[in-house]
C-alpha cells in the first residue's frame, strides 16, 4: 500500500484538510473580479421565468424517517437566505456565499447526505434538493451555468420523479458550489419557499426572455455491464422562440451513464436492456 494522503490518517487530519480547502476557496473568490449578488428585494418582480416545485419528504427504502425530517427544517432555513435574491446582470450567484456555511448554531439539523458515492448524514444534509431546485429554473433559462458537479450515482429508484434524470447537481460546504451568471440585460430574481409538503421556487424578471426551454430524457433503460446496473439516457434542452414557438435548436446537455447503487430489486424489469 502506499502511503496515506494527510486527510487519509485520522479524523482530525480530515478535518484539517477541509478546513484548508474552504480557506482557499475563499481567498480565490477574494481575489477574483466575479462580482456575487447580495443585494435583496422584497417586493416580486411581476414576470415569472419558471416556476417550479418538489416532493419535500420521499419513501427512500433503508432511510432514517428522522433524516428526512430534518432536510425539511434545513430546507427552511435556506429559503431564508435565498428568497428574493437579485442577481443583476453580469452577477454570479453562488450558492454557498448566500446560504453560508450550515451550522447547529445556526439551527441545521442532522439531514441526508451523499458521500463518496453511498448514503451518508451530515449537519445541513438535504441541500442538495435546494440547489436542484434552482439549477432546474436555470436550466429553463438562458442563464450560464459556471459551477456544477453532478450526481455521478443512480442513488434512489424513482419515486415521483418530475424532472430528467441526472438534472440535479452535487453541493459541498464550500468546495462542490453551485453558480450560475447573469448574461442578461435585466435584473433576475430567486423566489423559494416551503408549502404544502413541497419545495416550491421561481425565477423571476421585469420582462419576458426571447426563448423558453423544454428538457426532455430520452432513450432511457436499465443496463447491466458486468456484475453491477447503470441507468442510462440522455437529456436534452430545446430551445423554442416565444414569439412564434418554433424550434430554434435541440441541444444535447447530458449523456447518463450512472452507476445503480440501490437494491437492484427495485428496478422496474421492463425498463432492463
Amino acid at each position: 500500500m502506499g502511503r496515506k494522503l494527510f486527510c487519509q490518517i485520522n479524523p482530525t487530519c480530515y478535518r484539517i484538510s477541509v478546513e484548508k480547502e474552504i480557506l482557499k476557496r475563499k481567498v480565490k473568490d477574494f481575489f477574483s473580479n466575479v462580482k456575487f449578488a447580495k443585494s435583496y428585494s422584497e417586493e416580486m418582480f411581476p414576470v415569472v421565468i419558471k416556476s417550479h416545485s418538489s416532493v419535500l419528504v420521499r419513501k427512500l427504502q433503508g432511510v432514517d424517517p428522522r433524516l428526512q425530517e430534518n432536510k425539511v427544517t434545513n430546507l427552511e432555513l435556506a429559503c431564508r437566505k435565498i428568497n428574493g435574491i437579485v442577481i443583476r446582470p453580469g452577477e454570479v450567484f453562488s450558492f454557498w456565499r448566500t446560504v453560508g456555511r450550515p451550522t447547529v448554531k445556526k439551527g441545521y439539523r442532522e439531514g441526508l447526505n451523499i458521500k463518496h458515492g453511498k448514503l451518508s448524514s451530515g449537519i445541513g444534509g438535504g441541500l442538495c434538493q435546494m440547489a436542484n431546485m434552482i439549477h432546474w429554473l436555470v436550466l429553463n433559462s438562458s442563464m450560464d451555468v459556471v459551477e456544477l458537479h453532478h450526481h455521478t450515482d443512480a442513488l434512489f429508484p424513482d419515486d415521483r420523479r418530475r424532472v430528467p434524470f441526472g438534472t440535479g447537481t452535487s453541493v459541498c460546504y464550500n468546495n462542490r458550489d453551485y453558480r450560475f451568471r447573469n448574461n442578461s440585460d435585466g435584473d433576475i430574481q430567486i423566489l423559494v419557499w416551503c408549502e404544502g409538503g413541497e419545495l416550491c421556487g421561481e425565477l423571476r424578471g421585469y420582462g419576458e426572455l426571447p426563448y423558453r426551454y423544454r428538457l426532455v430524457e430520452e432513450d432511457s433503460h436499465f443496463h447491466k455491464e458486468g456484475d453491477r446496473y447503470y441507468r442510462i439516457s440522455k437529456v436534452y434542452r430545446i430551445v423554442i422562440d416565444r414569439k412564434d414557438g418554433s424550434e430554434v435548436r435541440k441541444e444535447l446537455i447530458l449523456n447518463n451513464h450512472s452507476e445503480v447503487v440501490y437494491d437492484y430489486s427495485l428496478i422496474p424489469k421492463e425498463e432492463i436492456r
